[in-house]
């Protein structure tokens, strides 16, 4: 198979909030700007769409469940920082909610867990050093 992941998209139930939440915590270019869907355009030719959730459902034939208030999705939107600190402020800063501290992981990154204001999960990592077998 010969395709390539170039965009993901959330449903969100309130797309003005996760416009500017997403704008706030990132600062990446927005691409498009209707009123039921936005894109931005990620480092390295990726984008993030986010999908008001009626209209989403319009495309799939269901609209998908909505999150409950306080609930998480089962979507993890994983990043590596070349500074956590800083990015983790203007997560929180734009309205995330810290949901783990920074940690060492197996799989050789150090992570912190934030929730956007929709309750998808958000992952700043950065890679540890190779180490000595």
């Amino acid at each position: 198979m010969s395709c390539r992941h170039v965009l993901t998209i959330l449903a969100v139930k309130e797309l003005p909030r996760a416009v500017k939440f997403y704008a706030q915590a990132f600062g990446w270019r927005q691409t498009v700007d209707t009123l039921v869907y936005a894109e931005f355009e990620l480092p390295d030719g990726m984008r993030l769409g986010l999908y008001e959730r009626e209209s989403f459902g319009v495309n799939t034939g269901q609209v998908p469940f909505a999150i409950p208030k306080g609930a998480l999705s089962g979507i993890e939107l994983y990043f590596h920082s070349d500074d956590l600190e800083r990015d983790s402020e203007r997560l929180t800063t734009a309205g995330a909610k810290q949901l783990a501290e920074l940690q060492t992981k197996d799989w050789g990154d150090e992570a912190a867990y934030f929730a956007d204001p929709e309750g998808n999960v958000i992952v700043l990592a950065r890679k540890l050093e190779q180490r000595a077998l």
